[in-house]
């Protein structure tokens, strides 16, 4: 157990820059939707679509 503690220690950095690039990827797939729920509702986004085009933006 000591040597998990220590280890934790010597390296929480290496730990912290993956767990931020996850929360930050989940936010930002998370504001995609919030847009993407506008763009559907908004008349100042509405053109039609060309052929095979399902969306306006990703």
């Amino acid at each position: 157990m000591a040597n998990i503690l220590q280890l934790v220690r010597d390296h929480w950095a290496v730990s912290l820059v993956p767990l931020g690039f996850l929360v930050g990827w989940y936010f930002d797939r998370r504001n995609d939707e919030k847009l993407a729920l506008y763009r559907n509702k908004s008349k100042l986004f509405e053109r039609p679509l060309k052929p095979g085009e399902d969306v306006t933006w990703r």
